[in-house]
C-alpha cells in the first residue's frame, strides 16, 4: 500500500543522477515505501556531496575533503537499502519497454524501471573560445574532481589565476583564492559584478572585491586563449597573463538522455515538467537543475539553479510517487554570497526583471543596522525593495552589508511566498534586543517607506533617473550639513540648505521650481519633502540618498573647496 492507501503495484524506482534533487526523491521514497526498490545510478565517483561547499576547501576554510561527502553508497544501503551504483552511467532511455542503457567498466547492462526519475543536474559551460581546446589550464567548479584537478594545480605554487564569470561561485572562487594570497583577475562581461543584482547594490561588492586587490574587468570578455592558456585576450585587446583559469559562466541541463527520446525540452533545453514533476514521457520525471521551474512571481519558466528548490523537488517527487498529494509551485530564486567582509543577497525578481514585466514598479532603497547603533559593533546594511506602487505587492528583494543580510532576507522571502505586501512589513514582529536588531527593524522601515510610495505621501526617482530629471530643469536640493558638504562633497548642481535651517530659508526657493532633495541615508530628505510639499512646492526624494548614489555614480560627485 502507498501513502494513499491504494495498492501500489508499480515499486521499481530507478533514480539517474544523486546529489541534492536525486538522492532527496531516493531517501523519501525510502522513508515512505519500504518494499520498493530503490536504484540510484550516479557516473561520477560521488554520489553526494556539497557541492556548495567545493569553493572553500581551496583556501582550506574547509580543511578536511571528507568534510564535503555527505554520504557513500555503502552508508545509504546500510540505512536506506538504497542501491546506489556510482561511476555507472546511464546512456540509453527505452521509455515503451521501460528501461535503461547503463555503462560501468566498459560493459553495458540493461535496467528495468516502472518509474523513473532524471536528477542529471547541470554542467558548467565551456564556451567555443579560440584556443581552448590547446590551453592545459582552464577549468571549471562543479564536483569534487574539478575541485581537486585546480587544488592539484593550486599546489603548483601559482602566482595568477584568471576567474571568468562574476556569479556566485565565481566570486567565491576569487575570495578563496585571495585567501591562499593568489592574485585573481576577475573578468566578467556584464557591466557589473553579480549580474543577477542590480547595479547600485553590486556596487558595494566591487568596492569589497578592490579592497581585497582583485583585478575587475567589467563589461569585457574572453575573445582568444594563447600560449596553452597562459595568455588570455579579451574584446578590448586587454592581454592578461594567467597560470591557471577558473570558467563560471554559466551551466546548461544535462537533458541528453531525454532529449534523445522526444521528451519535451524548452528554456536552455532544460526539462519541461508539470506540477508533478512529470515530463511529457509517462512514468519519466525530472528535477533539479536539468528540469525547467516556474519563477513563483512572475510564472515565467525559469531554471533556478540552487540547492534548496533542488532538494525540495527531490522530496515533493517522491511524495507523488508514493501517492501523496504534492504540487510544484516554483522557486522565488532566494539566495546569498559572502564576499570577504561583507554579504550580499537576493531574493524573487530583480528591479530589471519587474520593469521588463511589469508597468507601476516601485523601488526603495533603506539603510538600517543589524542592531542597536549603542550596543557595539553595529553594521550598516543596505536594502531594496521592488513592488508594485498600485497594490504593494513584493516582487524583491535585496541587501548589502556585513552583519544580518541573510535574516532581512530570509524574512522578506518568507513574506513574498506568503503574498505579503508592503503593508504587511511593518507589522512583522522581529526579535528585538540591543545585541541583535533594531525596535523598527530595517525590514519595518522599508515596509513603511514602501507604502509612503505607494499612498502618494513621498515621490522618489532613483540614480539611474536623475541625469534625466535634471536635464528636464528640476533642481537638486542638499539638505545635509556644512561639514557633511564639506568632507565627503555633493552631487554635482546641487544647492545646499541643512534640513534644520530649510523651514527659516523656504522664502529663498523658487515656488516655481521643482525640486530633487537628498541627504546622507533618506530620512532627512523625506522630512525635508513633506515640508516643502506642505508649503506648495513639487518636491521628489532621490531614493537611496547621497550614500548610495556616490557609491554607484562618483564620477558625479565633487569636491566642494569653499563653503
Amino acid at each position: 500500500m502507498d501513502q494513499s492507501g491504494k495498492e501500489n503495484k508499480m515499486s521499481k524506482f530507478v533514480i539517474i543522477g544523486g546529489v541534492a534533487g536525486g538522492m532527496s526523491a531516493a531517501t523519501r521514497l525510502r522513508r515512505l515505501m519500504e518494499d520498493a526498490e530503490i536504484i540510484v545510478f550516479e557516473k561520477g565517483p560521488y554520489v553526494s556531496f556539497a557541492n556548495c561547499g567545493l569553493p572553500y576547501h581551496l583556501s582550506g576554510v574547509i580543511p578536511e575533503r571528507e568534510a564535503l561527502m555527505v554520504q557513500t553508497p555503502e552508508a545509504l544501503w546500510e540505512r536506506f537499502r538504497i542501491n546506489v551504483k556510482a561511476n555507472h552511467e546511464v546512456i540509453k532511455i527505452h521509455p515503451l519497454e521501460k528501461m535503461v542503457e547503463v555503462s560501468h567498466n566498459g560493459k553495458i547492462f540493461q535496467e528495468s524501471y516502472d518509474e523513473l526519475v532524471l536528477a542529471t543536474g547541470a554542467s558548467a559551460i565551456f564556451p567555443p573560445i579560440p584556443g581552448i581546446e590547446q590551453a592545459q589550464n582552464i577549468h571549471t567548479l562543479k564536483n569534487i574532481p574539478d575541485m581537486d584537478a585546480i587544488l592539484s594545480r593550486l599546489n603548483q605554487n601559482i602566482k595568477n589565476v584568471a576567474v571568468v564569470g562574476a556569479g556566485f561561485i565565481g566570486i567565491e572562487v576569487v575570495e578563496n583564492l585571495r585567501q591562499r594570497g593568489i592574485h585573481v583577475t576577475l573578468i566578467e562581461k556584464a557591466p557589473h559584478v553579480l549580474p543577477n543584482l542590480d547595479a547600485e547594490m553590486s556596487a558595494f561588492v566591487q568596492e569589497e572585491l578592490q579592497k581585497h586587490a582583485v583585478d575587475l574587468h567589467l563589461s569585457k570578455a574572453v575573445v582568444e586563449i594563447q600560449n596553452n592558456g597562459d595568455l588570455l585576450v579579451l574584446d578590448d585587446g586587454t592581454q592578461v597573463p594567467t597560470d591557471l583559469t577558473i570558467l563560471s559562466v554559466g551551466i546548461r541541463p544535462n537533458s541528453q538522455l531525454a532529449e534523445q527520446v522526444g521528451i519535451r525540452l524548452e528554456l536552455k533545453n532544460g526539462i519541461v515538467v508539470n506540477e508533478n514533476y512529470a515530463t511529457s514521457e509517462k512514468h519519466i520525471y525530472a528535477v533539479g537543475d536539468v528540469a525547467v521551474t516556474k519563477q513563483q512571481i512572475s510564472n515565467d519558466d525559469a531554471l533556478i539553479s540552487l540547492a534548496s528548490p533542488a532538494n525540495r523537488q527531490g522530496r515533493q517527487v517522491a511524495d507523488v510517487l508514493a501517492g501523496l498529494k504534492r504540487m510544484n509551485r516554483g522557486s522565488i530564486g532566494t539566495a546569498i554570497v559572502k564576499v570577504f567582509n561583507i554579504n550580499a543577497a537576493s531574493t524573487g525578481l530583480n528591479e530589471r526583471m519587474a520593469r521588463m514585466k511589469y508597468e507601476n514598479v516601485g523601488v526603495v532603497h533603506v539603510s538600517g543596522t543589524d542592531h542597536a547603533t549603542y550596543y557595539p559593533d553595529s553594521e550598516q546594511m543596505w536594502i531594496k525593495l521592488i513592488f508594485d506602487k498600485k497594490t504593494g505587492k513584493i516582487y524583491g528583494a535585496q541587501a548589502v552589508g556585513r552583519s544580518g543580510v541573510d535574516k532581512r532576507i530570509d524574512v522578506l522571502a518568507t513574506a513574498i511566498k506568503g503574498n505579503l505586501t508592503v503593508f504587511d512589513l511593518p507589522e512583522l514582529e522581529l526579535t528585538y534586543a540591543p545585541p541583535f536588531g533594531t525596535a523598527k527593524d530595517v525590514v519595518n522601515m522599508v515596509g513603511y517607506v514602501a507604502m509612503n510610495v505607494v499612498e502618494g505621501i513621498s515621490e522618489n526617482i532613483q540614480w539611474h533617473e536623475l541625469a534625466v530629471e535634471l536635464g528636464r530643469g528640476k533642481q537638486l536640493l542638499d539638505l545635509r550639513n556644512e561639514q557633511e558638504v564639506r568632507n565627503d562633497g555633493q552631487i554635482k548642481g546641487a544647492i545646499n540648505i541643512p534640513l534644520n535651517q530649510l523651514r527659516d530659508r523656504i522664502g529663498t526657493l523658487d515656488s516655481k521650481q521643482e525640486y530633487i532633495v537628498y541627504c546622507r541615508s533618506g530620512l532627512r530628505s523625506y522630512i525635508g519633502e513633506r515640508i516643502l510639499k506642505q508649503n506648495g512646492f513639487e518636491v521628489e526624494n532621490l531614493d537611496g540618498a547621497f550614500d548610495l548614489y556616490k557609491t554607484i555614480m562618483k564620477e558625479e560627485v565633487e569636491h566642494v573647496e569653499k563653503y
